[in-house]
C-alpha cells in the first residue's frame, strides 16, 4: 500500500528542542531521546467513512511530533497501517451494499487526499492488514507454540496472563478493562475464555466473510492488535520511541500490542512511550463514526475551507485536551490564517529570531500547540501595532510556521 505525497519542509535556522511528552504508561511527562532516527507507529483507520476531525486532530498531534524531531536534524522512520478488513468495515459494506475491499478502496484514496490536503507528513511504511497478514500468522503459530496463546472453537485467543506487564500501558483496574473491552471491540462475555479481557488473535473463517491462509491456525483473519505489531516488529522493532494514537487506542488495542510484542521476543517494552490525543465532540457527544456526529474534512474542503485554516483550528487545542468542534472554532482559524498571511505578505516587520524559539520552546513542552501558535499572534501583533525594519522576518516566520505547524502562509 502507498502512502501520499510529502510537503517540503523548510529548514530553520539554528536546533530545535529535544522534545517532552506526556506517557500514558507512566502517567506524567518524560523527555524522549532518541538516537539519530527517530522510530513512531501511529494507529491508522479502518477505512470504512471519510477522514472527521477527530481523525485529523490526531494526526496533526504526530504530525507535530515528526515535526519536532526534524527540527532537532533527526531522521523520522514513521509508520503506520490501515485496518482495511474488520468487523466495522464488513458491516458497513453489507448495509450500502458495496463490495467490501472497494469500500477500503475508496476511503482510503480519500484519507490519502485529505492528509496530503492538510500536509501532513506521510508515513515511510503505509501497511494494509491484508497485505501484513503473511507476517501475521508466524507471530501468531509462535504465541501458540509457546502457550501463550490457545484455541477456542476455531479462535485462537492471546492470554493476557502470560505477560506479567500487561495492564502496565493503560494502568486501568480489571473491573475498568472488562468495561472497555465489551465497548471497545472485545467480547469478555464469550464462554470459555481463560480470562475475560483475552484478546482475539485469528478468528476463523465465517460464512460469506473474506478469509485467509492462516496454516495451522486454518482459514480466517487477523484481530485487531496483533495487526499493529506484526507491522511494528516488522518495520521498527522493540523498544521504539513512540507508540501513538487517539485516547480510545490505550485501552484494549495498545495494552495488547503491547503484551503481545513483550511475549513474542522476551523484551520490555514494545514502545519507550505512549502517546495519546483527546477526543473531539460535535454537539457535547465524542465524534465518532458508531455515533454518526461526524464533522468530515473532505466535506469542509467540498465547501470551499481552507486546509489551513482546518489545520489551525486542530492546533488550537492542546492534542492531549477533549474539546468541542463548533462554527467558533473554524470562524477563530479562518480570521488568524488571513491575519497571518497578511502579515507575512509585508516587505519587514519586527525581528522573528524569538518567535521562532518561543514556538520552539512551546512544542518541545508536551506540543503545546496553542502557546506556539499565541507566539505567531505576539509577532503579528507588533508588527500590525509598530512595523519593523527587518526585511527577513516575515520569510523567516512564514518558514517557521511552514515547518513547525504544517500551515503554508
Amino acid at each position: 500500500m502507498y502512502a501520499w505525497p510529502a510537503s517540503e519542509v523548510p529548514a530553520l535556522p539554528g536546533r530545535g528542542r529535544d522534545l517532552r511528552l506526556h506517557d500514558t504508561a507512566t502517567g506524567g511527562p518524560v523527555t524522549l531521546d532518541p538516537g539519530p532516527v527517530a522510530r513512531i507507529y501511529v494507529c491508522g483507520i479502518t477505512p470504512y467513512d471519510a477522514t472527521h476531525i477527530g481523525h485529523a486532530a490526531t494526526y496533526n498531534a504526530f504530525d507535530l511530533v515528526q515535526r519536532v524531531w526534524l527540527d532537532t536534524k533527526r531522521q523520522v522512520h514513521y509508520v503506520q497501517n490501515v485496518t482495511d478488513v474488520d468487523d466495522p468495515l464488513l458491516e458497513r459494506a453489507v448495509a450500502t451494499g458495496d463490495d467490501w475491499t472497494a469500500l477500503a478502496e475508496r476511503e482510503t484514496a480519500l484519507f490519502r487526499e485529505d492528509m496530503t490536503a492538510l500536509r501532513i507528513l506521510p508515513p515511510q511504511h503505509y501497511i494494509g492488514a491484508v497485505e501484513a497478514i503473511p507476517g501475521i500468522v508466524p507471530l501468531i503459530e509462535r504465541l501458540r507454540e509457546a502457550g501463550a496463546a490457545y484455541d477456542l472453537e476455531g479462535d485462537v485467543y492471546f492470554s493476557v496472563e502470560s505477560d506479567p506487564n500487561f495492564g502496565k500501558v493503560s494502568r486501568l483496574d480489571a473491573a475498568a478493562m472488562r468495561l472497555l473491552s465489551a465497548e471497545r471491540g472485545g467480547d469478555p462475555d464469550r464462554p470459555g475464555k481463560k480470562n475475560p479481557l483475552d484478546p482475539m488473535l485469528w478468528m476463523a473463517a465465517r460464512d460469506g466473510e473474506p478469509s485467509w491462509d492462516g496454516g495451522s491456525l486454518g482459514h480466517g483473519r487477523p484481530g485487531w492488535h496483533i495487526e499493529c505489531v506484526a507491522i511494528a516488529l516488522d518495520h521498527l522493532g522493540m523498544g521504539f520511541d513512540v507508540q501513538g494514537g487517539g485516547s480510545d487506542l490505550a485501552f484494549p488495542h495498545h495494552e495488547m500490542g503491547a503484551s503481545h510484542a513483550q511475549v513474542l521476543t522476551g523484551e520490555y517494552p514494545f514502545a519507550k512511550s505512549y502517546v495519546h490525543a483527546g477526543m473531539v465532540a460535535l454537539n457535547g457527544e465524542k465524534m465518532s463514526k458508531s455515533k454518526g456526529n461526524l464533522v468530515f474534512v473532505s466535506t469542509l474542503r467540498r465547501e470551499g475551507v481552507d486546509p489551513a485554516a482546518i489545520r489551525l483550528a486542530l492546533l488550537a487545542h492542546h492534542y492531549r485536551a477533549d474539546w468541542e468542534w463548533t462554527d467558533d472554532v473554524l470562524d477563530e482559524a479562518v480570521a488568524r490564517l488571513a491575519r497571518w498571511r497578511s502579515a507575512v505578505s509585508r516587505p519587514d516587520g519586527p525581528s522573528a529570531d524569538e518567535v521562532v524559539e518561543q514556538i520552539r520552546d512551546a512544542l518541545a513542552d508536551d506540543l503545546d500547540a496553542p502557546a506556539a501558535l499565541a507566539a505567531v499572534d505576539r509577532w503579528v501583533e507588533r508588527q500590525e501595532a509598530e512595523g519593523g525594519s527587518d526585511t527577513g522576518a516575515p520569510g523567516l516566520v512564514s518558514r517557521a510556521v511552514d515547518a513547525l505547524f504544517g500551515v503554508a502562509l
